[in-house]
């Protein structure tokens, strides 16, 4: 009995002091500090590539030519060949003046000048017969001298009629109006039916040229030397881009800045010309123009929003290898809305944190979800 006693006690003391090891252990384990979850960021790498350098200015659209198409001979207006809108080339028939008044006076004028030339044929033939004679001396000289100038004034005279059937075959031609230019036709300013004075219209309708096309745009006249040294080399692209700067519209070149400074403003306005095959393009419309006035070759480029500023200048950070961030202080050059040239804290290659830096910290791990970061930066 003394026996099961002591064998009973013996089991409930292990029993016990095992238990005490298992508390101990797992109040150790509940004690050890957790390391913190790596914080979300995505990440792009530093680029090394030739970055074009623009100049922008708020630019107008307008017309290389616009014509205003006037009746020259007053008449009824019985034809408008064209659509409002459409486009026309040099020579197209674009309005027609009722013509049967100047034909009939070309007729007039060609019959006028048949009969004079008739008689003046006849003169000369009485001329040639008195001059026969007078060698004879069967006529008086006087006689030829008065055949003579007979001859001569119907000679003026018919001279005379071809001035007036050219005339009269110029306003016949007039009847008939055609575009002196390549162009898009505008609205209708007067309708068929109506009769056209020709010293009181306003215009039939007008017609620009809009391929090609140019845009004015002005600029700080402080670029303005970057502009002539970049003509300088070469001739310079320009970008049109919509008002708001979302849809690039045509490209084209600079013809030249203008002759003077806005002494007011300070600007300067400069000359740019467009093909505009796509018609985007239209007289009249705002657009930004960008000039590239140079390239930068081997620049280090980084996405704008990459870029912090703090209390000791602008920085970036990096990802390390080991999923890490470390703060890189960098100094910017020329930037886009996208994206920045550094000129100095970066070599290229790097990869930089472009959302995600407000949770950040020196020595924060990371974890990378998206953008161009390598596959290391992932690690950890």
């Amino acid at each position: 009995m003394t026996r099961l006693r002591s064998a009973l006690f013996a089991v409930g003391a292990g029993a016990v002091a095992l238990s005490t090891v298992l508390l101990v252990h797992t109040s150790g384990a509940a004690n050890a500090p957790a390391q913190p979850p790596a914080v979300p960021v995505t990440a792009e790498q530093a680029k090394v590539q030739d970055v074009p350098v623009f100049l922008t200015g708020l630019g107008t659209v307008r017309a290389l030519n616009t014509v205003v198409v006037k009746a020259q001979v007053n008449g009824t207006l019985i034809a408008i060949p064209v659509r409002q809108g459409q486009e026309v080339h040099r020579g197209d028939v674009v309005a027609q003046i009722d013509p049967a008044p100047y034909q009939a006076a070309l007729d007039q004028a060609i019959a006028q000048r048949a009969g004079d030339q008739a008689q003046l044929a006849s003169a000369q033939q009485d001329l040639q017969r008195y001059q026969t004679l007078a060698k004879r001396s069967f006529a008086p000289v006087q006689q030829v001298d008065q055949q003579q100038a007979a001859v001569n004034k119907l000679s003026a005279t018919v001279a005379a009629d071809s001035a007036a059937v050219e005339t009269a075959q110029i306003n016949l031609n007039y009847c008939t109006i055609r575009s002196p230019i390549d162009g898009r036709v505008g609205f209708y300013q007067t309708d068929v039916g109506n009769l056209i004075q020709v010293s009181s219209q306003t215009g039939i309708l007008t017609i620009t040229q809009d391929m090609p096309i140019e845009a004015v745009f002005t600029l700080p006249e402080a670029d303005l030397p970057r502009v002539q040294a970049g003509m300088a080399r070469d001739t310079l692209p320009v970008q049109a881009w919509s008002a708001d700067g979302r849809t690039r519209l045509a490209d084209g070149t600079l013809l030249t800045p203008d002759n003077t400074v806005d002494t007011a403003t300070g600007t300067i306005q400069l000359l740019a010309t467009f093909a505009n095959e796509n018609d985007r393009l239209w007289p009249g419309a705002f657009v930004n123009a960008r000039v590239q006035v140079e390239t930068l070759r081997n620049a280090v480029t980084i996405p704008l929003a990459s870029v912090q500023h703090g209390p000791n200048g602008v920085f970036v950070y990096l990802v390390k290898p080991d999923a890490t961030a470390q703060v890189q202080p960098v100094t910017l050059g020329y930037q886009t809305d996208t994206s920045a040239v550094v000129t100095k804290g970066l070599q290229g290659g790097e990869t930089v944190v472009t959302s995600g830096q407000s949770r950040l910290a020196p020595g924060a791990h990371v974890a990378v979800q998206g953008g161009s970061a390598p596959a290391q930066a992932n690690a950890g």
